[in-house]
């Protein structure tokens, strides 16, 4: 079994879909976020969580788990600030890992099983050493938002970002990556939007 592990997690979307911060909304009365960092501590010795809200999430999380500040790109020509997705904030996450392999996870997964992360992070030590990571995969390609991914992919990351690169199954596609089995697929819903929100919280399974 891999021995060390940090875990990071993403949360740095602005939740625009939702409407409102997908972070704080309460799941069973914890925080989506606490419960994620929660989770991630049970799989991994360190917790990094990359946003550029620290001060509105600080209060929630353990004193343990270490923040990084997530910093917007500037436009070269203009010198504004430009809208960027996950792919960049665990670039900058990426920078402070020590150990060889990072668990990311996105912060809005509230049916995450901390059962099967730990069942995962147990055969990386089995995984082809040329493979960057080690992720679920479905219809629409890889699953990058939870799973594991090995330090070393991070010259490939930034190189990719510096040609103006910012999609993770584009990224994903030129490199081997390692399959993992997924006992459960709802594991693996994201709450993006209110109906998302709606359908997690209903009593009744929708069709």
């Amino acid at each position: 079994m891999t021995n060390h592990l940090t875990a990071i997690v993403l949360a740095g979307g602005k939740s625009s879909r939702m409407g409102r911060d997908k972070a704080l909304i309460p799941i069973q009365g914890v925080p989506l976020l606490q419960l994620v960092c929660q989770i991630a501590a049970s799989c991994a010795d360190t917790v990094y969580v990359v946003t550029p809200w620290q001060e509105r999430y600080q209060h929630l999380l353990s004193p343990t788990v270490q923040f990084i500040r997530e910093v917007p790109l500037s436009s070269e020509t203009s010198g504004e600030s430009l809208p960027h997705g996950p792919l960049i904030g665990f670039a900058q996450a990426l920078a402070y890992v020590q150990t060889d392999w990072v668990l990311l996870l996105a912060c809005d997964l509230p049916k995450l099983r901390v059962e099967v992360l730990q069942e995962w992070a147990a055969v990386l030590d089995g995984v082809e050493d040329e493979a960057i990571a080690a992720l679920v995969h479905h219809t629409k390609g890889w699953e990058p938002l939870c799973g594991f991914y090995r330090r070393r992919c991070l010259p490939s990351l930034i190189q990719y970002i510096n040609q103006g690169g910012r999609s993770f199954q584009h990224w994903l596609k030129q490199h081997p990556v390692q399959a993992l089995p997924l006992p459960d697929p709802e594991m693996l819903f994201n709450c993006n939007t209110q109906d998302d929100l709606f359908r997690f919280q209903s009593p009744y399974p929708l069709q």
